[in-house]
């Protein structure tokens, strides 16, 4: 089923959670308007504002650990997850 782009199943499952993410929070706007706010990040922002921040800065983390330690990815992600989470709630 990938084979027509080459894809490993962890990119499928990558690109398929980022999906799922983008349909929840359309879904949760659709019921749950939100209104812009401002946390910790030093700006007035949306969720959606909030996810696409916390994904970028993800991805920079994880690029950032492969970069500079021999650590298993699998603790940075548990990390960016956490950070997200924590962002998504508080920032």
């Amino acid at each position: 089923m990938l084979n027509w782009m080459a894809w490993t199943q962890p990119t499928a499952l990558f690109f398929g959670a980022i999906a799922l993410i983008l349909i929840s929070m359309t879904v949760w706007e659709i019921k749950r308007p939100c209104v812009e706010r401002k946390g910790f990040i030093p700006i007035t922002t949306t969720r959606g504002d909030r996810l696409f921040i916390g994904l970028l800065s993800s991805a920079f983390i994880h690029l950032i650990a492969i970069a500079t330690t021999e650590v298993s990815l699998y603790w940075v992600l548990g990390a960016c997850i956490v950070w997200l989470i924590s962002l998504l709630r508080f920032g």
